[in-house]
């Protein structure tokens, strides 16, 4: 692993059926390798203070990361973060992945811009996605939806091969840039459609997707080992959506169980 890598809800969770729709008959599109290497929850907001030093500042992102744990545990039935998790984002330092111009920004309990119409999601919703993943060490990931890059180095931090996939050129470029300069020489950025998920290295034992789609992508699911787990946020664009856990059994059985209602920028990409 690489050494380098530190609303409270309105439903409660529970098990639902869910819709996968059909596989789309066009083939996987061609996507371009370019290197190895948001959210807003519906839920209260902690900031850090302007100017303060950068280690307080990540303290008090990880305290505000466990209190809105406690204040939605009643929905998403997880009333603490892993500790491994919670190691991995004191890890990373989040002022890397935003505008140099928020950096001071980068550790309050809240997305951020970072161009092109997206954004970095919410520490706590990154914390809650990556703790529903169960990951281990051994864990191949696929994450869709690279954007800045941090969701990419916090499971970088977690697992030994992580692969990520962004659609939109200049933040794939950026992300393959930064990611190494960090020293996550364990992720392997591409550029394409993320919905088609990358066939070429499944399977995966854990899927996140970091942006909201109408329906769960079949080829993902597809792509999931036998045990596997996808965490995906699903709904209208631009409104609240639902995030969402997978669960591919041994028997190929997909199970589904919403978690939190939160916001995310849409998906973009797939059938046409």
């Amino acid at each position: 692993m690489n050494e380098k890598s530190g609303e409270r809800a309105a439903v409660a969770a529970g098990d639902a059926s869910h819709p996968l729709g059909p596989f789309p008959r066009r083939p996987f599109p061609r996507r371009e390798f370019i290197g190895r290497a948001g959210a807003l929850a519906v839920a209260w907001s902690g900031a850090a203070q302007a100017g303060a030093p950068r280690d307080e500042m990540r303290r008090g992102m990880l305290e505000a990361i466990a209190d809105t744990t406690a204040r939605t545990a009643a929905s998403t039935g997880v009333e603490a973060i892993d500790p491994e998790v919670m190691t991995a984002l004191d890890r990373v330092p989040r002022h890397e992945f935003v505008p140099t111009e928020i950096a001071e920004l980068a550790y309050e309990n809240r997305p951020l811009p970072i161009g092109h119409g997206q954004t970095i999601s919410q520490p706590y919703i990154v914390a809650l996605m990556t703790h529903l993943l169960a990951l281990a060490p051994h864990h191949r990931v696929l994450e869709i939806g690279t954007g800045s890059g941090y969701q990419a180095a916090v499971l970088a931090e977690l697992v030994d091969s992580v692969r990520t996939i962004e659609i939109v050129p200049p933040l794939a470029r950026q992300a393959a840039e930064r990611l190494p300069r960090l020293g996550y020489d364990n992720v392997e950025a591409g550029l394409g459609d993320g919905y088609y998920g990358w066939p070429e290295a499944a399977p995966f034992q854990a899927i996140i997707v970091t942006a909201a789609a109408s329906h769960v992508p079949p080829p993902l699911v597809a792509q999931l080992a036998p045990d596997g787990v996808l965490v995906i946020p699903v709904g209208e664009r631009f409104s609240v959506q639902m995030l969402l856990l997978v669960r591919k059994r041994a028997d190929g059985e997909v199970s589904v169980r919403q978690v939190l209602p939160v916001r995310f920028v849409p998906l973009t990409g797939g059938p046409r």
